[in-house]
């Protein structure tokens, strides 16, 4: 397989940060609906983690959606692995699964 340096920056950013978040807008200010679900849950959580906005890289936003292989943003990687979109991040925080992936990664959460 040919070098993909959109797949490459995409590693670099889900190793370099344990919980990242790839969106439309930043965390301070999301630019959908979806997006701002899924920072809301963090922020909610109080969970250190690192926004990339697609909105403002085109290469990224269709990077990520082939190396996910996930049609949809935002996107949430916890330590590396691919967690889901939106609709999995607020079930999985609703049924309290979303913290202990938290705890079980090693990812301090304070809420």
């Amino acid at each position: 397989m040919a070098d993909n340096p959109v797949s490459d920056r995409i590693n670099d950013y889900i190793k370099t940060d344990d919980v990242v978040v790839f969106m439309k807008g930043t965390p301070t200010f999301p630019q959908c609906g979806f997006s701002a679900a899924v920072v809301q849950v963090l922020d909610h959580l109080q969970v250190p983690y690192k926004g990339y906005d697609v909105l403002q890289d085109e290469e990224l936003r269709q990077g990520i959606k082939e190396f996910s292989d996930w049609p949809t943003i935002p996107q949430l990687y916890i330590k590396g692995e691919f967690v889901g979109g939106c609709d999995i991040v607020r079930e999985m925080f609703s049924s309290g699964e979303l913290k202990q992936e938290f705890e079980n990664k090693g990812v301090s959460v304070s809420a």
